[in-house]
């Protein structure tokens, strides 16, 4: 569905971010259902269903009111996707920013992203459109960028590092809902001898208790925000 504005409610809000906008039109009758209750909604049958289950009509069918109706709170479904996706993000508050250095601190609120992700599949998503970010997300942004301060690195490093994180959770979450598994049974490996080698090698096997989660994302955040940089 397109995102662009229609605007029915002709209040001069047009093309502006959800966040600078009134939580209604100005215009007709007072609604029945809160912008809260259109947003939980709409989280509730993308849970269910993913994003393609998330359309103004099927929003406004949940909450028994005309599809016509959400326009007086919203202007598109961007809209929508974007309440949705600060709401969700507000799973992260309270923000660790106490106990451990900035690693482990670093870690522990991307642990609680991962789980925020395998809880909202369609996440990811929804974050590979442009957004406006919204109160929660930004307050996540400036959480992150806290635990940062201790580093010595450029602020447009420390915002490369946490895209990279975030960029990692995706993953690990994407490959947590895969139900597929990929197998070289039928694979004659004469014909790959390097990869023939490092299945052979007994390093190649992770040692017992790995932490592969952890261990990547250790080595990004040392990697990209602790090592000298030109």
């Amino acid at each position: 569905m397109s995102g662009a504005s229609t605007n029915p409610a002709g209040d001069g809000t047009a093309g502006r971010s959800i966040w600078t906008r009134p939580v209604r039109g100005t215009r007709g009758p007072t609604p029945t259902h809160g912008r809260d209750e259109i947003t939980s909604a709409a989280v509730a049958l993308a849970d269910a269903g993913g994003l393609d289950a998330v359309s103004m009509r099927a929003v406004a069918g949940a909450l028994g009111m005309a599809a016509g109706s959400l326009y007086r709170h919203l202007s598109s479904r961007d809209d929508l996707l974007d309440l949705m996706v600060d709401r969700v993000v507000g799973e992260l508050r309270p923000h660790p920013i106490d106990g451990g250095n900035w690693v482990e601190q670093f870690l522990l609120l991307a642990r609680r992203q991962l789980a925020m992700h395998l809880r909202h599949p369609w996440l990811a998503d929804a974050l590979t459109r442009r957004t406006a970010p919204g109160p929660n997300t930004l307050a996540w942004f400036d959480a992150c960028l806290r635990i940062l301060q201790p580093v010595r690195a450029a602020s447009a490093a420390k915002f490369e590092a946490i895209a990279m994180v975030t960029g990692v959770v995706t993953l690990f979450a994407r490959n947590a809902a895969a139900t597929g598994t990929v197998t070289f049974d039928h694979v004659d490996m004469a014909a790959y001898p390097h990869l023939a080698a490092a299945f052979a090698d007994p390093s190649s096997a992770p040692p017992p208790g790995d932490d592969l989660f952890d261990r990547t994302l250790r080595a990004l955040l040392t990697g990209l925000l602790t090592s000298d940089r030109p």
